[in-house]
């Protein structure tokens, strides 16, 4: 990764600074490589789980961690595409003042509505054609709205108007998954066309449509459509999870930092979440026991 990246990324996880970490030009390199860190850790402590593994997915840069694991993509390669994508995310980032707010909302929300009236408000501060739209699909009543900070501004001045019950700003840059990352097309595009891509051995499901890739091409065209395109990480887990009544669910393991997308897991799907395991690169076995 170093060679491919022309930076130290391990110290840089272990020892900081924080706020160079959090960057999205080194927070997507580390994550992407950090997941594959749990994975190469699994398979050593346990090489039945990887191989009898039927499915895999990743929440957006995640999702060519879950690529390289399927034999879709090599490791140096798919890093290199990576950190295209996160140096063209960032400077998409800084042109824009703009961002993400988390939402957990009651059943009678209407997304579509507060996101227009944001737009609106946007617009009678001279703004021109702004953006405020669903950027992620977390779970039943959750969601990630994006877009210029002035509408998450007002989304969250007047949450209780939308029967949003809990809003957030997440700590990014910028809107990703929302067309004002357009200018990150064209890198990742490029890159993309000179990478040898295969099918995926496993089946993968993409964060554009929640459905499986089918073969080499399809990967690359998603891959770039979803720099732009809103993560549907609810509906991917209905597709991975759905089965026929009465049939066991599978074990399912987080790789890499943080515990979220187990936490997505329990409000998409409990008896799913109830085989869930998380494997960190960094815990060490001893510590995490005790």
């Amino acid at each position: 990764a170093e060679k491919v990246l022309g930076y130290d990324l391990l110290s840089l996880c272990l020892e900081g600074p924080r706020a160079e970490l959090d960057r999205t030009r080194h927070c997507q390199p580390a994550v992407f490589v950090a997941s594959l860190a749990a994975v190469e850790k699994l398979n050593h402590q346990r090489p039945e789980v990887v191989e009898s593994c039927v499915a895999a997915a990743g929440y957006s840069v995640g999702e060519f961690a879950a690529l390289v694991f399927a034999g879709a993509l090599g490791f140096a390669e798919a890093l290199y595409a990576v950190k295209v994508r996160a140096e063209a995310m960032q400077k998409a980032s800084e042109a824009v003042p703009s961002g993400m707010l988390s939402v957990i909302s009651r059943r009678e929300a209407n997304y579509k509505f507060a996101c227009l009236e944001a737009r609106k408000h946007c617009e009678s501060l001279g703004i021109e054609n702004p953006v405020c739209e669903i950027s992620n699909y977390l779970f039943p009543d959750s969601r990630v709205i994006a877009g210029h900070l002035q509408a998450l501004e007002f989304l969250q001045k007047n949450a209780r108007k939308y029967y949003f019950t809990r809003t957030s700003m997440l700590p990014v840059s910028g809107a990703f998954h929302t067309r004002l990352m357009e200018p990150a097309v064209e890198p990742l595009a490029e890159v993309l066309k000179s990478i040898e891509i295969q099918k995926p051995l496993v089946c993968v499901y993409s964060n554009v449509d929640g459905k499986k890739y089918m073969h080499a091409k399809h990967v690359e065209k998603l891959l770039v459509k979803q720099v732009v395109s809103p993560v549907l990480w609810e509906q991917t887990m209905h597709s991975v999870y759905e089965r026929r009544q009465g049939t066991e669910f599978p074990y399912t393991y987080e790789m890499g930092p943080g515990k979220q997308l187990g936490a997505v897991l329990k409000k998409c799907n409990l008896k799913a979440w109830k085989q869930y395991n998380h494997v960190d690169a960094l815990e060490d076995e001893e510590a995490a026991e005790t």
